[in-house]
């Protein structure tokens, strides 16, 4: 490899986001001085990082190297699969690839984005649809996920095929569209597959994932016990076979169907305008539903990972238009994704205190993953039979993990990389060439940020220890404001004494250190500060300010 990092005749693999940890996938692939990029997402904004929106990998590398970029094909519909589209694919500058379901979603990010005639999007048959892009030739493979054309990808190279597994699951029952059987899984396995790289979000669950058939006979069974009862369910909005389940069970139950949620609304038209949902049954408005007798109404609700703003948290704290009674029911057909548990159990605390009952997957059969289990994985291996295992999609104790349960099926080798590392995949042994700096970017505001940037920082500081504000007057006095010091009632005493501190301080200056602004500003600073720390512990962020200027 050239110190450029330019592929040579060798097949690279270079993940940016998405090895490491569980969101922000963006997967690189380079053979013969040109790199294939799969998926561009992102992850949603976390305590972490206070007061932003979005995360993304921070695509630097390809962006610097976007003339040797051919295209980006995207696996699904996820938005820790696309949802960065809007925010990098203009500056990025090639062709996207995509089914017809995913691409929908595409066009329709563009369009809010203002973007539709600045990025070219290709529709791709989503039943084993192909691509030539330059040394690559990609064929979509359905597999089974929590989304409507989930698809792996097999890409073929002039150093062997790669199967690419997305996000995916093993489902005898996928309530929508038709997953490759094992018989064509196999017939791809006799035709040889160099590497595998694999998702490994559940490669710790000993069972299988589940099938979307048996949530169907769960919810319905579930649905059935609260006769008389106002049911409300909620679920990923972008689980497409799991609308159509619950449009089943409402109709099996003699209930009218009530949509609470904006995403709810763009998935239901998006499946709709592409041939799913077709039966999915007529819905009645806020109004109708709740004119209903209680037992004739099913709600399915955005909110169920206990988002603030969504119409789940806005039913339990009795401000929607839509309401619950005691002994009304609440279905989570959702699992909690880590880091959600305090949202989620706010809502439910909510809601146990008005009386009203609710059915997790954890009482009931009425969710399962998108994510293989153990069982899935050592199916797959067996299928397939690659030469090479690379997990991605998950954290390093996923990815570790799952290599172990590779080798131990019989796979030849596997290699454990994190985001960052360029990794030969062929000729030869497969071995970690270099690494690249990869980081995260976060959408604050208006503006993308480097996640450990000044402003992210300084903001972290501030939210554990606060604040003060020194201004002094020129004429010897001094006032200090602070902020979001744990000094209620002693407040007032504290700032006298800090006034009096930094009075003192400044007055011991002499000479031309009492005229040399930056020695009175550390002086003032360092002051105040001590003062905060005295009197409650906290090293407040402190800036003085000379009035006047």
């Amino acid at each position: 490899m050239k110190k450029n990092f330019k592929p040579e005749d060798e097949l690279l693999f270079l993940a940016l986001g998405g090895s490491g940890e569980i969101g922000m996938n963006v997967n690189l692939y380079g053979c013969q001085g040109k790199w294939l990029m799969v998926d561009l997402g992102m992850s949603f904004g976390s305590n972490e990082y206070p007061g932003t929106e979005l995360m993304f990998a921070d695509p630097e590398f390809i962006e610097e190297r976007s003339e040797d970029l051919l295209g980006i094909v995207l696996t699904h519909a996820h938005e820790d699969h696309i949802g960065a589209i809007p925010y990098f694919a203009a500056e990025l500058d090639v062709p996207l690839y995509a089914t017809p379901f995913t691409a929908d979603l595409i066009i329709r990010k563009l369009d809010e984005a203002g973007l539709t005639t600045q990025v070219e999007l290709n529709v791709i048959d989503d039943d084993h649809g192909e691509i030539d892009i330059g040394p690559f030739t990609i064929t979509y493979i359905p597999l089974a996920h929590s989304i409507a054309e989930g698809n792996a990808l097999l890409i073929d190279t002039p150093h062997g095929r790669v199967f690419h597994t997305g996000d995916w699951k093993l489902d005898e029952e996928p309530q929508i569209g038709t997953p490759a059987t094992d018989e064509e899984l196999t017939e791809i396995g006799d035709e040889g597959v160099l590497a595998l790289v694999c998702d490994s979000t559940n490669v710790f669950n000993p069972a299988p994932s589940g099938s979307e058939g048996a949530v169907y006979r769960g919810l319905l069974e579930e649905v059935q016990k609260h006769a008389g009862k106002r049911v409300l369910v909620t679920t990923f909005a972008s689980n497409v076979a799991r609308l159509q389940t619950l449009g089943e069970v409402a109709k099996r139950t003699g209930r009218q169907l009530c949509v609470a949620g904006r995403s709810l609304d763009r998935i239901i038209e998006v499946a709709q305008a592409n041939g799913y949902l077709e039966e999915f049954p007529q819905t009645v408005d806020f109004d109708g539903a709740m004119s209903l007798p209680r037992g004739e109404v099913m709600i399915l609700a955005t909110g169920g990972q206990g988002e603030p703003r969504a119409a789940l948290s806005r039913i339990a704290e009795d401000t929607h238009p839509l309401g619950l009674d005691e002994g009304d029911v609440v279905l989570f057909s959702s699992r909690v994704i880590p880091g959600n548990e305090i949202a989620i159990g706010r809502i439910q605390n909510m809601l146990a205190e008005r009386g009203i009952t609710m059915v997790t997957d954890r009482q009931s059969e009425i969710h399962v993953s998108g994510h293989p289990g153990r069982p899935e994985l050592e199916a797959l291996y067996g299928w397939l039979r690659p030469e090479l295992l690379v997990p991605v999609h998950g954290e390093m104790r996923h990815m570790q993990e799952q290599a172990r349960l590779g080798r131990a099926s019989g796979i030849p080798q596997a290699v454990v990389q994190k985001n960052g590392d360029i990794i030969r995949l062929a000729p030869g042994t497969p071995e970690k060439l270099a690494e690249v700096r990869t980081g995260r970017l976060v959408l604050d505001g208006d503006i993308i940020v480097p996640a450990d940037g000044d402003a992210i920082t300084m903001r972290r500081r501030l939210s554990r220890d606060g604040m003060l504000i020194v201004v002094l007057d020129g004429q010897g006095g001094v006032q200090i404001e602070g902020v979001g010091l744990p000094l209620d009632e002693d407040y007032g005493d504290f700032v006298e004494e800090a006034e009096a501190d930094v009075i003192t301080a400044i007055g011991k200056l002499k000479g031309g250190r009492a005229r040399d602004r930056e020695v009175v500003y550390e002086a003032a600073r360092l002051a105040a500060r001590r003062a905060a720390q005295r009197w409650s512990g906290k090293k407040p962020q402190t800036k003085v300010i000379f009035a006047g200027e």
